[in-house]
Protein backbone atom coordinates (compact mmCIF):
# COMPACT_ATOMS: atom_id res chain seq x y z
CA UNK A 1 0.00 0.00 0.00
CA UNK A 2 1.38 3.41 -0.89
CA UNK A 3 1.81 6.05 1.79
CA UNK A 4 -0.93 8.70 1.85
CA UNK A 5 0.19 12.26 2.42
CA UNK A 6 -1.95 15.08 3.76
CA UNK A 7 -2.24 17.93 1.32
CA UNK A 8 -3.53 21.47 1.67
CA UNK A 9 -6.73 21.57 3.69
CA UNK A 10 -6.36 17.87 4.62
CA UNK A 11 -6.28 16.57 8.18
CA UNK A 12 -3.02 17.05 10.04
CA UNK A 13 -2.65 13.33 10.62
CA UNK A 14 -3.19 10.42 8.24
CA UNK A 15 -4.26 8.18 11.11
CA UNK A 16 -7.18 9.75 13.02
CA UNK A 17 -8.57 8.54 16.33
CA UNK A 18 -11.77 6.49 16.26
CA UNK A 19 -14.72 8.77 16.93
CA UNK A 20 -18.46 8.40 16.31
CA UNK A 21 -18.73 12.18 15.88
CA UNK A 22 -16.14 12.40 13.10
CA UNK A 23 -18.23 12.49 9.93
CA UNK A 24 -15.19 13.11 7.71
CA UNK A 25 -13.58 9.81 8.69
CA UNK A 26 -14.72 7.62 5.81
CA UNK A 27 -13.10 4.38 4.57
CA UNK A 28 -11.58 4.14 1.11
CA UNK A 29 -13.40 1.70 -1.21
CA UNK A 30 -11.51 -0.44 -3.71
CA UNK A 31 -13.08 -2.94 -6.09
CA UNK A 32 -11.17 -6.23 -5.75
CA UNK A 33 -11.37 -9.92 -6.62
CA UNK A 34 -13.25 -12.33 -4.37
CA UNK A 35 -11.04 -15.36 -3.64
CA UNK A 36 -14.14 -17.52 -2.98
CA UNK A 37 -16.15 -17.14 -6.21
CA UNK A 38 -13.68 -15.11 -8.31
CA UNK A 39 -16.22 -12.33 -8.91
CA UNK A 40 -15.62 -8.68 -8.11
CA UNK A 41 -16.26 -7.59 -4.54
CA UNK A 42 -15.58 -4.45 -2.48
CA UNK A 43 -12.70 -3.82 -0.05
CA UNK A 44 -13.02 -0.97 2.43
CA UNK A 45 -9.84 0.36 4.07
CA UNK A 46 -9.78 2.71 7.06
CA UNK A 47 -6.61 4.29 8.47
CA UNK A 48 -7.34 5.01 12.11
CA UNK A 49 -5.73 5.18 15.54
CA UNK A 50 -6.85 3.43 18.71
CA UNK A 51 -6.69 6.04 21.53
CA UNK A 52 -3.50 5.70 23.60
CA UNK A 53 -2.37 2.69 21.58
CA UNK A 54 -1.17 2.39 18.01
CA UNK A 55 -2.13 3.28 14.46
CA UNK A 56 -3.99 0.47 12.72
CA UNK A 57 -5.30 -0.35 9.25
CA UNK A 58 -8.79 -1.82 9.22
CA UNK A 59 -9.76 -3.63 6.01
CA UNK A 60 -13.10 -5.29 5.29
CA UNK A 61 -14.00 -7.28 2.17
CA UNK A 62 -17.56 -8.21 1.11
CA UNK A 63 -18.78 -10.03 -1.99
CA UNK A 64 -22.38 -9.49 -3.13
CA UNK A 65 -22.20 -12.49 -5.46
CA UNK A 66 -21.50 -15.25 -2.92
CA UNK A 67 -21.93 -13.37 0.36
CA UNK A 68 -18.37 -14.10 1.52
CA UNK A 69 -16.82 -11.50 3.83
CA UNK A 70 -13.52 -11.05 5.64
CA UNK A 71 -12.26 -8.48 8.16
CA UNK A 72 -8.63 -7.91 9.08
CA UNK A 73 -6.70 -5.49 11.30
CA UNK A 74 -3.03 -4.69 10.75
CA UNK A 75 -0.70 -2.63 12.89
CA UNK A 76 0.66 0.53 11.28
CA UNK A 77 2.86 1.59 14.20
CA UNK A 78 6.63 1.42 14.20
CA UNK A 79 8.62 -1.47 15.65
CA UNK A 80 10.34 -0.58 18.93
CA UNK A 81 14.11 -0.78 19.31
CA UNK A 82 13.82 -3.57 21.91
CA UNK A 83 11.46 -6.45 22.49
CA UNK A 84 9.39 -6.67 25.68
CA UNK A 85 8.48 -9.61 27.91
CA UNK A 86 5.72 -9.42 30.54
CA UNK A 87 5.47 -12.09 33.24
CA UNK A 88 2.40 -11.88 35.50
CA UNK A 89 1.63 -14.09 38.48
CA UNK A 90 -2.16 -14.53 38.21
CA UNK A 91 -3.60 -15.23 41.65
CA UNK A 92 -7.29 -14.29 41.58
CA UNK A 93 -10.19 -13.18 39.40
CA UNK A 94 -9.04 -9.58 39.45
CA UNK A 95 -5.76 -10.55 37.79
CA UNK A 96 -7.66 -12.49 35.13
CA UNK A 97 -9.57 -9.29 34.29
CA UNK A 98 -6.39 -7.34 33.54
CA UNK A 99 -6.41 -5.76 30.12
CA UNK A 100 -3.89 -6.87 27.53
CA UNK A 101 -2.71 -5.32 24.28
CA UNK A 102 -1.42 -8.18 22.12
CA UNK A 103 0.09 -7.69 18.66
CA UNK A 104 0.40 -10.23 15.85
CA UNK A 105 4.03 -10.96 16.80
CA UNK A 106 3.39 -11.65 20.50
CA UNK A 107 3.77 -15.14 21.96
CA UNK A 108 1.54 -16.14 24.89
CA UNK A 109 2.80 -18.79 27.29
CA UNK A 110 1.49 -20.47 30.47
CA UNK A 111 4.35 -22.63 31.76
CA UNK A 112 2.29 -24.50 34.41
CA UNK A 113 0.34 -26.38 31.74
CA UNK A 114 2.95 -26.12 28.98
CA UNK A 115 0.56 -24.02 26.88
CA UNK A 116 1.72 -21.60 24.19
CA UNK A 117 0.10 -19.48 21.49
CA UNK A 118 2.88 -18.91 18.92
CA UNK A 119 3.47 -15.61 17.18
CA UNK A 120 1.53 -14.78 14.01
CA UNK A 121 -1.17 -17.40 14.72
CA UNK A 122 -3.72 -14.85 15.98
CA UNK A 123 -4.48 -11.31 14.96
CA UNK A 124 -3.63 -8.42 17.26
CA UNK A 125 -6.27 -7.61 19.86
CA UNK A 126 -7.07 -5.38 22.81
CA UNK A 127 -8.59 -7.82 25.29
CA UNK A 128 -8.12 -9.31 28.77
CA UNK A 129 -6.37 -12.41 30.06
CA UNK A 130 -9.82 -13.94 30.43
CA UNK A 131 -10.57 -13.09 26.80
CA UNK A 132 -7.40 -14.84 25.61
CA UNK A 133 -8.26 -17.96 27.62
CA UNK A 134 -11.88 -17.88 26.41
CA UNK A 135 -10.79 -17.67 22.77
CA UNK A 136 -8.53 -20.68 23.33
CA UNK A 137 -11.34 -22.67 24.95
CA UNK A 138 -13.74 -21.90 22.11
CA UNK A 139 -11.14 -22.91 19.53
CA UNK A 140 -10.50 -26.26 21.25
CA UNK A 141 -14.19 -27.02 21.71
CA UNK A 142 -15.01 -26.54 18.02
CA UNK A 143 -13.29 -29.79 16.92
CA UNK A 144 -14.24 -31.89 19.95
CA UNK A 145 -17.23 -33.70 18.32
CA UNK A 146 -15.00 -34.87 15.48
CA UNK A 147 -12.23 -35.92 17.88
CA UNK A 148 -14.66 -37.97 19.99
CA UNK A 149 -15.70 -39.88 16.87
CA UNK A 150 -12.14 -40.49 15.63
CA UNK A 151 -10.02 -40.64 18.81
CA UNK A 152 -11.92 -40.77 22.09
CA UNK A 153 -8.73 -40.89 24.17
CA UNK A 154 -7.39 -37.69 22.61
CA UNK A 155 -10.76 -35.97 23.06
CA UNK A 156 -10.75 -36.91 26.76
CA UNK A 157 -7.28 -35.39 27.25
CA UNK A 158 -8.39 -32.18 25.55
CA UNK A 159 -11.49 -32.10 27.78
CA UNK A 160 -9.19 -32.22 30.82
CA UNK A 161 -7.05 -29.44 29.34
CA UNK A 162 -10.16 -27.30 28.69
CA UNK A 163 -11.25 -27.88 32.32
CA UNK A 164 -7.86 -26.54 33.50
CA UNK A 165 -8.28 -23.45 31.33
CA UNK A 166 -11.80 -22.93 32.67
CA UNK A 167 -10.53 -23.02 36.27
CA UNK A 168 -7.79 -20.54 35.38
CA UNK A 169 -10.29 -18.29 33.65
CA UNK A 170 -12.48 -18.31 36.78
CA UNK A 171 -9.51 -17.34 38.96
CA UNK A 172 -9.63 -20.64 40.90
CA UNK A 173 -6.17 -21.87 39.88
CA UNK A 174 -3.09 -19.62 40.11
CA UNK A 175 -0.79 -19.56 37.09
CA UNK A 176 1.87 -17.49 35.33
CA UNK A 177 0.90 -15.49 32.25
CA UNK A 178 3.85 -14.66 29.97
CA UNK A 179 3.54 -12.29 27.00
CA UNK A 180 6.66 -12.00 24.83
CA UNK A 181 6.61 -9.51 21.96
CA UNK A 182 9.81 -8.90 19.93
CA UNK A 183 8.20 -5.81 18.32
CA UNK A 184 7.87 -4.16 21.76
CA UNK A 185 4.26 -3.08 21.12
CA UNK A 186 2.36 -5.35 23.53
CA UNK A 187 1.20 -4.34 26.99
CA UNK A 188 -0.18 -5.84 30.22
CA UNK A 189 -2.15 -3.60 32.59
CA UNK A 190 -0.74 -2.53 35.95
CA UNK A 191 -3.81 -1.73 38.11
CA UNK A 192 -1.58 -0.27 40.84
CA UNK A 193 -0.02 2.37 38.57
CA UNK A 194 1.86 4.57 39.18
CA UNK A 195 3.13 2.26 41.97
CA UNK A 196 5.11 -0.86 41.14
CA UNK A 197 3.19 -4.10 40.66
CA UNK A 198 4.94 -6.86 42.62
CA UNK A 199 3.17 -9.57 40.61
CA UNK A 200 4.18 -8.14 37.22
CA UNK A 201 7.70 -8.29 35.80
CA UNK A 202 8.60 -6.30 32.67
CA UNK A 203 11.87 -6.98 30.85
CA UNK A 204 13.20 -5.36 27.67
CA UNK A 205 15.68 -7.29 25.55
CA UNK A 206 17.63 -7.18 22.32
CA UNK A 207 16.07 -9.18 19.52
CA UNK A 208 17.78 -12.23 18.05
CA UNK A 209 18.37 -12.69 14.32
CA UNK A 210 15.39 -15.06 14.16
CA UNK A 211 13.11 -12.46 15.76
CA UNK A 212 14.37 -9.76 13.38
CA UNK A 213 13.57 -12.12 10.51
CA UNK A 214 10.06 -12.66 11.93
CA UNK A 215 9.51 -8.89 11.97
CA UNK A 216 10.87 -8.51 8.44
CA UNK A 217 13.79 -6.26 9.42
CA UNK A 218 16.64 -8.75 9.01
CA UNK A 219 17.67 -7.31 5.66
CA UNK A 220 17.73 -3.80 7.11
CA UNK A 221 20.08 -4.82 9.92
CA UNK A 222 22.33 -6.96 7.75
CA UNK A 223 22.32 -4.87 4.59
CA UNK A 224 25.79 -3.94 3.41
CA UNK A 225 26.36 -0.80 1.44
CA UNK A 226 28.12 -1.64 -1.81
CA UNK A 227 29.32 1.91 -2.27
CA UNK A 228 32.36 3.09 -0.36
CA UNK A 229 31.44 5.35 2.55
CA UNK A 230 33.83 8.24 3.21
CA UNK A 231 35.41 8.24 6.63
CA UNK A 232 34.08 10.86 9.02
CA UNK A 233 36.27 11.84 11.96
CA UNK A 234 34.92 12.50 15.45
CA UNK A 235 36.07 16.12 15.21
CA UNK A 236 33.97 16.64 12.07
CA UNK A 237 30.88 15.13 13.75
CA UNK A 238 31.15 17.48 16.74
CA UNK A 239 30.85 20.51 14.49
CA UNK A 240 28.20 19.12 12.13
CA UNK A 241 24.50 18.40 12.50
CA UNK A 242 23.69 15.28 10.52
CA UNK A 243 20.23 14.88 8.99
CA UNK A 244 18.55 11.78 7.60
CA UNK A 245 14.98 11.02 6.44
CA UNK A 246 12.57 9.06 8.63
CA UNK A 247 8.85 8.74 9.36
CA UNK A 248 6.99 10.66 12.06
CA UNK A 249 6.21 8.33 15.03
CA UNK A 250 2.84 10.08 15.48
CA UNK A 251 1.31 10.33 11.98
CA UNK A 252 3.82 8.25 9.94
CA UNK A 253 4.37 11.11 7.47
CA UNK A 254 7.88 11.66 6.03
CA UNK A 255 10.02 13.78 8.36
CA UNK A 256 13.66 14.56 9.07
CA UNK A 257 15.77 13.58 12.09
CA UNK A 258 18.68 15.78 13.16
CA UNK A 259 21.62 14.19 14.97
CA UNK A 260 24.58 15.79 16.74
CA UNK A 261 27.47 14.60 18.90
CA UNK A 262 27.72 16.62 22.15
CA UNK A 263 30.28 16.55 24.96
CA UNK A 264 28.70 16.81 28.44
CA UNK A 265 31.07 18.45 30.96
CA UNK A 266 32.45 16.08 33.63
CA UNK A 267 30.83 13.12 31.86
CA UNK A 268 31.15 11.77 28.32
CA UNK A 269 30.01 12.26 24.73
CA UNK A 270 26.37 11.63 23.83
CA UNK A 271 24.38 11.56 20.60
CA UNK A 272 21.29 13.80 20.58
CA UNK A 273 18.60 13.10 17.96
CA UNK A 274 15.55 15.31 17.35
CA UNK A 275 12.66 14.73 14.95
CA UNK A 276 10.25 17.49 13.84
CA UNK A 277 7.17 16.74 11.75
CA UNK A 278 5.82 19.53 9.53
CA UNK A 279 2.52 17.66 9.00
CA UNK A 280 1.26 17.18 12.57
CA UNK A 281 3.86 19.38 14.37
CA UNK A 282 4.90 16.44 16.55
CA UNK A 283 8.35 16.83 18.11
CA UNK A 284 10.46 14.22 19.81
CA UNK A 285 14.05 13.96 21.01
CA UNK A 286 16.19 11.05 22.08
CA UNK A 287 19.65 10.71 23.59
CA UNK A 288 22.04 7.78 23.22
CA UNK A 289 25.39 7.31 24.87
CA UNK A 290 28.37 7.84 22.61
CA UNK A 291 30.51 5.43 24.63
CA UNK A 292 30.53 1.80 25.65
CA UNK A 293 28.76 0.16 28.58
CA UNK A 294 30.67 0.98 31.76
CA UNK A 295 32.31 -1.80 33.82
CA UNK A 296 30.08 -0.91 36.80
CA UNK A 297 26.49 0.22 37.15
CA UNK A 298 25.65 3.66 38.53
CA UNK A 299 23.03 4.67 41.08
CA UNK A 300 22.51 8.42 41.56
CA UNK A 301 20.37 9.74 44.43
CA UNK A 302 19.49 13.43 44.72
CA UNK A 303 17.63 15.05 47.62
CA UNK A 304 15.49 17.82 46.12
CA UNK A 305 15.59 20.55 48.79
CA UNK A 306 15.37 23.75 46.73
CA UNK A 307 13.53 24.82 43.55
CA UNK A 308 16.93 25.49 41.95
CA UNK A 309 17.57 21.73 42.02
CA UNK A 310 14.90 21.36 39.35
CA UNK A 311 17.10 23.24 36.87
CA UNK A 312 19.88 20.65 37.00
CA UNK A 313 20.73 19.01 33.69
CA UNK A 314 20.00 15.31 33.53
CA UNK A 315 20.94 12.64 31.02
CA UNK A 316 18.74 9.56 31.26
CA UNK A 317 19.80 6.69 29.04
CA UNK A 318 17.33 4.11 27.71
CA UNK A 319 18.67 1.59 30.27
CA UNK A 320 18.04 3.82 33.29
CA UNK A 321 15.18 3.28 35.76
CA UNK A 322 13.74 6.09 37.91
CA UNK A 323 12.48 5.95 41.48
CA UNK A 324 10.79 8.45 43.81
CA UNK A 325 10.67 6.75 47.26
CA UNK A 326 8.30 9.33 48.81
CA UNK A 327 5.67 8.50 46.16
CA UNK A 328 6.42 4.75 46.15
CA UNK A 329 7.00 5.19 42.43
CA UNK A 330 9.32 3.24 40.16
CA UNK A 331 9.66 3.59 36.39
CA UNK A 332 11.49 0.80 34.58
CA UNK A 333 14.13 1.15 31.89
CA UNK A 334 12.93 1.93 28.38
CA UNK A 335 9.70 3.65 29.49
CA UNK A 336 10.74 7.19 28.55
CA UNK A 337 13.67 6.29 26.29
CA UNK A 338 16.87 8.31 26.37
CA UNK A 339 16.51 11.97 27.32
CA UNK A 340 18.75 14.98 27.86
CA UNK A 341 16.67 17.51 29.77
CA UNK A 342 16.38 19.13 33.20
CA UNK A 343 15.05 17.54 36.37
CA UNK A 344 11.91 19.65 36.01
CA UNK A 345 11.44 18.42 32.45
CA UNK A 346 11.90 14.80 33.53
CA UNK A 347 9.26 15.12 36.28
CA UNK A 348 6.87 16.71 33.78
CA UNK A 349 7.46 13.80 31.38
CA UNK A 350 6.77 11.30 34.18
CA UNK A 351 3.52 13.05 35.08
CA UNK A 352 2.37 13.15 31.45
CA UNK A 353 3.28 9.49 30.91
CA UNK A 354 1.46 8.24 34.02
CA UNK A 355 -1.56 10.56 34.07
CA UNK A 356 -2.29 11.74 30.52
CA UNK A 357 -0.79 9.06 28.25
CA UNK A 358 -1.82 6.03 30.28
CA UNK A 359 -3.75 3.71 27.88
CA UNK A 360 -6.28 2.68 30.54
CA UNK A 361 -7.47 6.03 31.91
CA UNK A 362 -10.15 6.96 29.36
CA UNK A 363 -13.01 5.30 27.55
CA UNK A 364 -14.28 1.84 28.47
CA UNK A 365 -10.96 0.97 30.12
CA UNK A 366 -11.17 3.68 32.78
CA UNK A 367 -12.61 3.43 36.27
CA UNK A 368 -13.23 6.25 38.74
CA UNK A 369 -10.91 4.76 41.38
CA UNK A 370 -8.06 4.29 38.93
CA UNK A 371 -8.44 7.74 37.42
CA UNK A 372 -8.55 9.42 40.82
CA UNK A 373 -5.45 7.53 41.95
CA UNK A 374 -3.49 8.67 38.91
CA UNK A 375 -4.71 12.27 39.23
CA UNK A 376 -3.60 12.29 42.87
CA UNK A 377 -0.16 11.12 41.73
CA UNK A 378 -0.09 14.01 39.25
CA UNK A 379 -0.92 16.47 42.04
CA UNK A 380 1.95 15.10 44.15
CA UNK A 381 4.35 15.64 41.23
CA UNK A 382 3.04 19.20 40.90
CA UNK A 383 3.73 19.85 44.59
CA UNK A 384 7.32 18.69 44.12
CA UNK A 385 7.68 20.97 41.08
CA UNK A 386 6.27 23.90 43.07
CA UNK A 387 8.74 23.31 45.92
CA UNK A 388 6.05 22.45 48.47
CA UNK A 389 7.33 18.90 49.05
CA UNK A 390 10.91 17.70 49.42
CA UNK A 391 11.66 14.38 47.79
CA UNK A 392 14.43 12.11 46.54
CA UNK A 393 14.92 11.03 42.96
CA UNK A 394 16.91 7.89 42.22
CA UNK A 395 18.50 7.12 38.86
CA UNK A 396 19.62 3.49 38.59
CA UNK A 397 21.49 2.72 35.37
CA UNK A 398 23.16 -0.71 35.15
CA UNK A 399 24.99 0.46 31.98
CA UNK A 400 26.49 3.46 33.84
CA UNK A 401 25.54 5.88 31.05
CA UNK A 402 23.24 8.25 32.96
CA UNK A 403 24.25 11.59 34.47
CA UNK A 404 22.88 14.21 36.86
CA UNK A 405 24.54 17.62 37.02
CA UNK A 406 26.66 18.41 40.05
CA UNK A 407 26.32 22.16 40.54
CA UNK A 408 29.27 22.11 42.96
CA UNK A 409 31.64 20.41 40.48
CA UNK A 410 34.48 19.63 40.79
CA UNK A 411 33.65 19.58 44.53
CA UNK A 412 31.30 16.97 46.02
CA UNK A 413 27.57 17.73 46.04
CA UNK A 414 26.19 17.47 49.62
CA UNK A 415 22.68 16.61 48.37
CA UNK A 416 23.72 13.99 45.81
CA UNK A 417 25.30 10.57 46.16
CA UNK A 418 26.76 8.50 43.32
CA UNK A 419 27.22 4.77 43.91
CA UNK A 420 29.06 2.31 41.68
CA UNK A 421 28.00 -1.33 41.91
CA UNK A 422 28.54 -4.72 40.33
CA UNK A 423 25.74 -5.71 37.96
CA UNK A 424 23.68 -8.81 38.69
CA UNK A 425 23.34 -11.67 36.23
CA UNK A 426 19.80 -10.52 35.34
CA UNK A 427 21.03 -6.98 34.59
CA UNK A 428 23.82 -8.32 32.37
CA UNK A 429 21.21 -10.46 30.63
CA UNK A 430 19.02 -7.40 29.96
CA UNK A 431 22.05 -5.58 28.50
CA UNK A 432 23.01 -8.57 26.35
CA UNK A 433 26.40 -8.95 28.03
CA UNK A 434 26.10 -12.59 29.06
CA UNK A 435 26.22 -13.73 25.43
CA UNK A 436 29.24 -11.61 24.53
CA UNK A 437 32.65 -13.30 24.27
CA UNK A 438 35.68 -11.11 23.63
CA UNK A 439 38.52 -13.45 24.64
CA UNK A 440 39.82 -16.86 23.65
CA UNK A 441 38.88 -16.75 19.96
CA UNK A 442 42.34 -17.85 18.79
CA UNK A 443 42.31 -20.93 21.04
CA UNK A 444 38.84 -21.97 19.86
CA UNK A 445 39.83 -21.47 16.23
CA UNK A 446 42.89 -23.69 16.73
CA UNK A 447 40.83 -26.44 18.35
CA UNK A 448 38.28 -26.57 15.52
CA UNK A 449 40.99 -26.44 12.84
CA UNK A 450 39.92 -23.08 11.37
Amino acid sequence: MSVIHAGAGAPASVFREISADDEEQQPAEIESLCMNCYQNGMTRILLTKVPFFKEIIVSSFTCDSCGWCNTEIQSAGRIMEQGVRYSLSVRNKRDVNREVVKTDYATTHIPEIDFEIPACTQKGAHTTIEGILERTVVGLQQEQPLRRAEDAQLAEKIDDFIAKLQRMKAGETPFTFVLDDPSGNSFVENPFAPQKDEALTVAHYRRSKEQDSLLGIESLNGQQNSEETPEVSTEDMRDEVLQFPTNCPECNAPAATNMKLVQIPHFKEVVIMATNCDVCNHRTNEVKSGGAIEPLGTKITLHITDPSDLTRDILKSETCSIGIPELEFELGMGALGGKFTTLEGLLNDIRDLVVQKNPFTIGDSSTSDRTEKLQEFGRKIDRILEGQVKAHIVLDDPAGNSFLQNVYAPEQDPEMTVEKYERSYEQNEDLGLNDMKTEGYEEEATKCGC
